[in-house]
C-alpha cells in the first residue's frame, strides 16, 4: 500500500476503487487487510481441528514406514511380502540380542544382507529396492512407534528461532495422539519401550547424571556402572601401565575438574575387579546347564532365520529374472535396439541370482559348522566350565562387560 501511494496507484476490488493517499480510503483498506487476516486465521483453525479429530480417531492417513501398506479400505497391514517381513523381525531381533544400533547394523553387513526400502521419488517411485543398512536408517526404526503397532501423531513441534523454524522433537507424554494396539505390529510396545531405554543408555551426551554407559574396549568390568558413595557422581576410568598390561583405577574427579581440587576418591581396579568376577563366577556357574541349553537353541534359531531369509531374497531374485526373461521373449527379434536392452537385464537378474545363490551355499557351509556336533560339545564344556571360558584372554572385554550387566545394573564405591 505504501508503494501504491508513493506512485498514485489505485487499488481496486469488487467493491470499489481506493486511493492510498486518502486517508479514508487508507483507513478501509486497513480494515479489510485485518479482517482478510483473521478470516484466514479462522479457516486454518478449522483445518487443523480437523486434522486433529481425525488423527485421535485414528483415521488420519501418513506416509507409512517399510514393512506397512495400506489396504484398499485405507486399513494399515503388514506388508505382504514375505522376504520384507522377515528382514523386519530379524531386524529387531538382531538389536534385541547385540543392544546396540551400530551392531545391529554391522551384524547385517557382516551377514552380507540387504534390506528393504520404497523408492520416495524418480521414475521407479514406490517400487522395493534392496540396500544396504546405515546407521541413521536403523535408528529411524527404532525410534518409530508404528512397528509395535501404535499410531501417533505430534511427535515433534516446529518453534520460530532467531535462525528460524526449528522442529523440535517431544517427549512421549507430550505427543498429541498415541493409540497403541491400532494395527499389526512386528513387536510388542513393551519392547519398543525397553529399546527406547536401551537406547537412551548407550548414548554418550545426555549428561553427567547419566549413571550408566554401553559396554566398551578396557579391560575394566565396571566401566560406566560405578558410583562414587561420597559424592554420589559417576566415576570414571583411568588406565595405567604395569607389567606391560594396562590396569584400571576407578576416579570420582568431576568435581575435580570443575573446581580445580582433589578428585572426590581414586579406587585401584584390580582387586575390585578380581572380587566382581568372583561374585560373577558364584552367580553363573550353577546355571551352567541352562546356559548349555539357550546357547545351543540361539545358534540353531539364528541359523535357522538367516537360511529362511537368504531363502526368500533367491525366491524374490528368481522372480525378477522370470519377468526379465519373459519381456525378452515377447520383443520383437527384427528390433535389435529394444531386444539388446532388455537381453541384458536379464543377464544381470541372472548374474544376481547366482550371486545370492553362491551366497545361500556359503552361509549354509557356514551354519553347518556352527551347529556341528562337535561345536554342541565344546558348548556343553564351556557351560560347564563357565571359569575357564570367564578367564580365557581370548574372550573380548566387551563381552565380559555384557555378561556382567546381566546380574548389576550398577556399584557404588566407598574408600575405606
Amino acid at each position: 500500500m505504501e508503494i501504491c501511494a508513493l506512485t498514485d496507484t489505485l487499488i481496486l476490488d469488487e467493491d470499489g476503487i481506493y486511493d492510498p493517499n486518502d486517508f479514508n480510503d487508507r483507513l478501509l483498506l486497513g480494515l479489510k487487510g485485518t479482517m482478510s487476516e483473521a478470516e484466514l486465521h479462522f479457516l486454518k483453525a478449522r483445518m487443523r481441528g480437523g486434522l486433529l479429530n481425525k488423527a485421535k480417531r485414528g483415521d488420519l492417513k501418513s506416509p507409512l514406514p517399510i514393512g506397512f501398506v495400506y489396504r484398499d479400505d485405507d486399513k494399515v497391514v503388514l506388508d505382504p511380502d514375505l522376504e520384507v517381513q522377515e528382514s523386519i523381525r530379524l531386524f529387531f531381533r538382531t538389536f534385541r540380542r547385540t543392544g546396540s544400533a551400530r551392531m545391529t547394523m554391522k551384524e547385517f553387513d557382516r551377514q552380507g544382507l540387504r534390506f528393504p526400502m520404497r523408492l520416495g521419488r524418480g521414475y521407479h517411485q514406490g517400487e522395493l529396492a534392496w540396500v544396504k543398512l546405515v546407521h541413521s536408517r536403523t535408528l529411524q526404526m527404532l525410534h518409530n512407534p508404528r512397528y509395535a503397532g501404535a499410531f501417533c501423531y505430534g511427535k515433534s513441534q516446529v518453534r520460530r528461532t532467531p535462525g528460524g523454524p526449528k522442529s523440535v522433537k517431544l517427549p512421549q507424554e507430550e505427543w498429541h495422539v498415541l493409540i497403541r494396539d491400532a494395527h499389526d505390529a512386528y513387536i510388542s510396545f513393551e519392547e519398543y519401550e525397553d529399546n527406547q531405554r536401551i537406547l537412551l543408555a548407550n548414548a554418550h551426551a545426555q549428561g553427567p547424571d547419566r549413571l550408566s554407559s554401553p559396554p566398551r574396549e578396557g579391560s575394566a568390568l565396571l566401566q560406566g556402572m560405578v558410583v562414587c558413595g561420597v559424592c554420589g557422581g559417576r566415576m570414571t576410568v583411568r588406565y595405567h601401565t604395569r607389567n606391560g598390561r594396562a590396569v584400571p583405577d576407578y576416579l570420582c574427579q568431576r568435581s575435580g575438574i570443575e573446581h580445580g581440587v582433589r578428585p572426590c576418591q581414586a579406587i585401584p581396579g584390580s582387586t575390585l575387579d578380581a572380587a566382581i568376577s568372583q561374585l560373577l563366577l558364584q552367580t553363573i556357574t550353577p546355571l551352567a546347564l541352562e546356559v548349555s541349553l539357550a546357547v545351543q537353541n540361539e545358534i540353531e534359531e539364528r541359523a535357522l532365520e538367516l537360511d529362511k531369509l537368504h531363502r526368500q531374497h533367491m525366491e524374490h531374485l528368481r522372480y525378477e529374472a522370470e519377468l526379465a526373461k519373459r519381456r525378452y521373449m515377447r520383443v520383437d527379434p527384427d528390433n535389435r535396439l529394444v531386444a539388446m536392452e532388455l537381453e541384458s537385464d536379464w543377464n544381470a537378474r541372472l548374474r544376481d541370482l547366482d550371486t545370492a545363490r553362491e551366497e545361500h551355499e556359503r552361509q549354509c557351509r557356514t551354519n553347518l559348522e556352527a551347529i556341528s556336533e562337535d561345536q554342541r560339545s565344546e558348548i556343553r564344556e564351556i557351560a560347564a566350565d563357565f571359569p575357564e571360558l570367564w578367564n580365557n584372554m581370548n574372550v573380548p572385554d566387551r563381552e565380559r562387560k555384557r555378561i556382567l550387566r546381566l546380574i548389576l545394573e550398577d556399584v557404588t564405591l566407598i574408600k575405606r
